[in-house]
């Protein structure tokens, strides 16, 4: 593809993502998949674009909103490549599919715009920081004089995680395995079983990862795993298993020993972590497609399992760094939704723990009503489970510093270098 057919990608792909519900990154692959004469460093090129018109998209709107000037794709698009320090000349947008040339109003545009930084000293604090403007009173009670740094450090590109599955390598193991293959990685700083690679790659095409001996995830996810405690030969239930990132690790540390129940309520979400599970040579998995509160197998699993790890639906607020588009999407109502939702499913999961079991309550959000306030929520109306604080299991279950002071896991960008993560520990002791 020429530079003007990269651009006219780009303009198109991120129209596409504006006009529809869907996350960017399933458009995207959509996009790419119906136009197969797109090369991967072209497809890299338009992504790492679309990618970063959508990290920047408060302060690119809020620019054209001060220059009177409409913001859809192609003037996001036009006022990137000037913060990027690229003239839009007329020679630029020649050759096939490529888009057409600026107008002149969009010159002047762009020639107003030379030479400034994409940040002005008159952007409220949602503009630079790159989140919706509804969000401010709760993020300023939750982060105080911290706001800045930490949602600067959810605005950048997260880095590629990797868990090593122990089932086959140590960690040493798979970090050779990658440098075979001229893949660098250092290990996580907090989670004993992660490598962290310095540059994307296509993971398909790495046989480190064919093999099996990693699979994709952020640190803190891989600690909420480590958290849930699954030892050998219990029984564990995955409640919210998804696509089973974390069965997998749950079923690693379990050392394929004991019984494993991956449960999710989308028989095609259940459904497709069975590739996942084979290629990690995983074998003590039982998926089970399950209805909630009104869920026979529920009914007569209660009081059965040992650890139950609830990583719940919520929304997703700590993963901004990989899904900046979900952030412009979220509203009020989704999240009184997703609360109510998320109270639902803790008191149909707490069925399934037995006397002296745990309960492990997740989510990849950083907002309190997710997090704290309903496990206090549970708590007043289950005063038969209790809190265990996590400084006091880290040691046992995790074995490197703590990196929180409890009694809680709260994880962020700026204060851990992971996605945004929640857990809290609750134990049903025996009577």
């Amino acid at each position: 593809m020429t530079p003007a057919a990269r651009i006219a990608a780009a303009m198109e792909l991120l129209d596409e993502i504006q006009a529809s519900p869907k996350p960017a990154d399933q458009i995207s692959s959509l996009y790419f998949k119906s136009r197969r004469y797109i090369g991967s460093k072209d497809r890299r090129a338009v992504a790492e674009t679309v990618w970063r018109v959508l990290r920047t998209k408060a302060r690119i709107d809020w620019w054209l909103e001060a220059l009177d000037f409409p913001a859809d794709a192609r003037a996001r698009v036009l006022v990137d490549m000037i913060f990027q320090g690229i003239t839009p000349e007329p020679d630029l947008f020649q050759g096939a599919h490529s888009a057409r040339p600026p107008s002149q109003e969009e010159r002047r545009l762009m020639e107003a715009l030379r030479g400034k930084s994409p940040f002005h000293h008159a952007m409220p604090a949602w503009v630079k920081g790159e989140f919706p403007e509804w969000l401010t009173p709760r993020l300023t009670a939750l982060w105080g004089e911290r706001l800045a740094q930490e949602v600067a450090a959810m605005r950048d590109e997260a880095p590629l995680d990797l868990r090593v599955n122990t089932l086959k390598a140590t960690r040493d193991e798979a970090h050779i395995a990658l440098k075979k293959e001229r893949i660098p990685s250092t290990p996580t700083d907090i989670s004993p079983i992660g490598l962290r690679l310095a540059n994307r790659v296509a993971l398909v095409q790495v046989q480190a990862w064919r093999d099996g001996l990693i699979e994709v995830q952020d640190e803190g996810s891989q600690l909420v795993a480590l958290l849930t405690d699954a030892q050998p030969g219990m029984a564990v239930a995955d409640y919210c298993a998804g696509a089973g990132g974390k069965t997998l690790a749950l079923a690693a540390a379990m050392q394929n020993k004991g019984r494993l129940v991956a449960c999710d309520v989308a028989e095609w979400r259940v459904d497709k972590a069975q590739a996942r599970l084979r290629r990690a040579g995983v074998h003590n998995v039982t998926r089970r497609v399950i209805d909630g509160e009104s869920d026979k197998w529920i009914k007569r699993s209660a009081g059965s399992f040992d650890r139950v790890l609830v990583d719940a639906p919520c929304t997703g607020t700590g993963t901004w760094r990989r899904n900046p588009d979900a952030k412009w999407q979220l509203t009020e109502e989704t999240v009184l939704e997703l609360v109510s939702r998320q109270q639902a499913i803790l008191t149909s999961a707490a069925r399934l723990v037995k006397p002296g079991g745990r309960m492990i309550y997740a989510t990849c959000s950083i907002l309190p009503e997710e997090n704290e306030e309903q496990v206090e929520k549970f708590l007043a109306a289950h005063p038969d489970f209790r809190v265990l604080p996590v400084p006091g299991l880290w040691g046992d279950l995790v074995g490197t510093a703590c990196p929180v002071p409890g009694p809680y896991l709260r994880l962020s960008p700026y204060g851990h270098g992971t996605d945004g993560f929640f857990a809290a520990v609750l134990e049903k002791p025996s009577v």
